[in-house]
């Protein structure tokens, strides 16, 4: 709901494309800035406890920011600084919960042993799930209830987290991630050729979807004329697709392996992001978000078991990090594009950003076809 309401919110508050945009990227840099130190504050308080934190502070930090929006008169520079300096607060607090489970769940897996795939399809089943009812909900609340009603569902959901939160036990991450760094992360990354290659292709594929979700809400609600809700549905339709393509992969890998079924995904990734960019009507970009998103999803899966396969457990923490990292890396930059380019270019930023992901995947994968370190299917 943060991710995807808080744009339309701004643009709903301002009528700015341009702010919508530099609010795209204020949810983005604060949360690649905290990467480097969400860590060392989890390893020092634990997890439980950094997450109930965080859920309440963002609670907060949207209902502060729901009774300034009740009380100024829209388009007022009050109410543009508070949107703009809620996106930032959302995306910094979401980061520190978004480390916290990622820490529990890297925990959980390890638990599993050789079942810690299925936990990891289990996480990115609950990602997917919210993915598809978060940005349709938040589209719908923002139409029909206006900012308050969208930003108390989004303060009641942060409370309800921190109540679920509250009888975990106060788990500590690894001895890994404890002792690690951005440098160790660097410096395992440079030893695994494939996993670089891999992480590389997908920085530049990021970059394409970073931009179509920047300039989204501007293309559906200013050029395209239709309501926060159908902007919402896009992002909706395209988490039902992660998520069927999610639970195929895993089985398609375990019958043709890992490398045809990620090229597999990146061809239709790349496809749909060029067939995207010549799009003109709701529809068409609705179905073709959807299949973006499809192949990202089976490309999610295969840079999910090549970590696991691939990185040491003494570095894997540091290692993860860094991976996360550089995959969030494009968005706060797209924001930055989409604040600076006017409406009517967008369609071209897109077309380039299609044509980069299209020759990075194609790179990547010619590239990992001559490496021997990837699994083999299973008999």
């Amino acid at each position: 709901m943060a991710t995807y309401g808080i744009p339309l919110l701004v643009l709903a508050a301002t009528g700015s494309a341009a702010l919508t945009g530099l609010a795209f990227a204020l949810e983005w840099i604060p949360r690649i800035a905290a990467f480097t130190v969400v860590g060392t504050i989890v390893d020092r308080h634990g997890t439980a406890r950094v997450f109930r934190a965080a859920c309440l502070a963002r609670a907060l930090a949207v209902l502060a920011a729901a009774g300034v929006l009740t009380a100024l008169d829209a388009g007022s520079p009050a109410v543009t600084a508070t949107v703009m300096l809620l996106a930032a607060s959302t995306g910094i607090l979401t980061e520190f919960s978004y480390v916290a489970a990622e820490t529990v769940g890297g925990a959980a897996s390890r638990s599993a042993g050789a079942q810690a795939h299925r936990v990891q399809s289990v996480l990115l089943g609950i990602d997917q799930t919210a993915m598809l009812a978060g940005p349709l909900v938040a589209g719908l609340l923002l139409e029909h209830g206006g900012p308050t009603a969208m930003l108390g569902t989004l303060a009641a959901f942060s409370l309800l987290a921190a109540a679920l939160g509250s009888g975990e036990r106060n788990t500590p991450p690894s001895a890994a991630l404890a002792k690690g760094g951005l440098r160790t992360g660097w410096a395992t990354l440079c030893s695994l050729p494939a996993l670089a290659w891999l992480v590389g292709g997908l920085v530049v594929s990021n970059t394409a979807i970073a931009v179509l979700q920047a300039a989204m809400p501007v293309i559906v609600i200013t050029e395209l004329r239709r309501s926060s809700a159908d902007a919402g549905l896009i992002w909706s339709a395209a988490a039902v697709a992660a998520l069927l393509a999610i639970t195929a992969a895993h089985r398609a890998i375990d019958r043709w392996g890992l490398w045809p079924v990620g090229a597999a995904a990146s061809v239709l990734a790349a496809g749909a992001t060029l067939a995207v960019s010549q799009a003109d009507t709701y529809r068409s970009y609705l179905l073709l978000i959807a299949g973006l998103m499809a192949g990202e999803g089976g490309l999610t899966v295969v840079l999910r078991t090549l970590r696991s396969h691939l990185i040491p457990a003494d570095v894997f923490g540091s290692t993860l990090s860094l991976t996360i990292l550089l995959l969030l890396l494009p968005f706060p930059v797209a924001g930055l594009l989409v604040t600076v380019i006017p409406p009517s270019q967008l369609g071209h930023a897109v077309t380039a950003a299609a044509l980069l992901q299209a020759a990075g995947l194609a790179t990547a994968f010619i590239r990992l076809r001559t490496l021997p370190v990837l699994p083999t299917p299973a008999p």
